[in-house]
């Protein structure tokens, strides 16, 4: 018994076939290929013949159907399993295909038309904030080279400047007590930092004439690590520490430091 289809334009042959099958409201899986195959017909007889291109498809679709028809009746092929092969088993695979492709292209249509209510707004974020940089995350700077190391040193230093001290000398009233200020101790380590790129920590420390002036010089070098100017490298835990000069020394006089 033939039924009546109505004309619309389908996408193809599968697009068709899904619609015959959703219409008789039957199982994708076990497909009647006679009743489905004879409504397919006759909406192919009722197409407009002019399209060439289009005809063929659907006619190339025809054939399968009637193949499959005619399979049907035949007795069923077994596979090298012993079970029986569905004729319809590599049509029924490409409309499931065809009907995920169909619904994946309606959730994209439904974005497309949400995104149609999407509006991007241009950056206004002032200069300032663009310009921030974050403040220089002395764990990376320093690395495996810890603040312990830089004070065992430091304070090794202090104990050879005190070994220096005469003995019968140091008994004399100091006349004049050296004031060594961070803004002095900042000129003469930027430019020897001008002259040395790369130094030994312990070797710099130790050219200081003073207690003063090597606490003074070590706080100068702290502050310069802080700010990134240059970064320290330790090869072994017990070994000496070398500074590397990172930024241009000429910068350094922008500095603000506390006394």
């Amino acid at each position: 018994m033939g039924i009546n289809v109505k004309l619309q334009v389908f996408e193809g042959p599968l697009d068709l076939l899904l619609h015959l099958i959703d219409k008789n409201k039957v199982n994708i899986y076990d497909i009647p290929i006679v009743t489905i195959t004879e409504q397919y017909l006759d909406y192919v007889n009722q197409m407009d013949k002019e399209d060439l291109n289009v005809v063929s498809e659907f006619l190339v679709m025809a054939a399968t159907l009637l193949d499959i028809k005619s399979k049907m009746l035949l007795p069923k092929e077994v596979n090298e399993e012993g079970e029986e092969e569905d004729p319809r088993a590599e049509l029924v695979e490409k409309l499931l295909e065809y009907k995920l492709f169909k619904h994946m292209s309606y959730e994209l249509k439904d974005r497309q038309m949400d995104a149609e209510g999407s509006f991007y707004k241009l950056p206004t974020i002032p200069k300032e904030v663009a310009a921030y940089k974050p403040e220089v995350n002395l764990q990376e700077l320093v690395g495996d080279v810890t603040l312990v190391r830089l004070n065992e040193i430091f304070e090794e230093v202090l104990r050879r400047q005190e070994e220096k001290i005469d003995p019968i000398r140091s008994k004399f009233g100091k006349i004049e007590r050296e004031e060594v200020s961070m803004a002095e101790k900042l000129v003469q380590v930027q430019d020897y930092l001008r002259k040395n790129k790369r130094f030994c920590f312990r070797e710099m420390l130790s050219k200081n004439s003073s207690k003063v002036s090597v606490i003074v010089t070590f706080l100068v070098i702290l502050e310069l690590i802080k700010t990134g100017f240059v970064q320290v490298e330790q090869e072994r835990s017990d070994a000496d520490i070398d500074i590397t000069v990172v930024k241009d020394p000429e910068l350094i006089g922008e500095l603000e430091l506390e006394e």
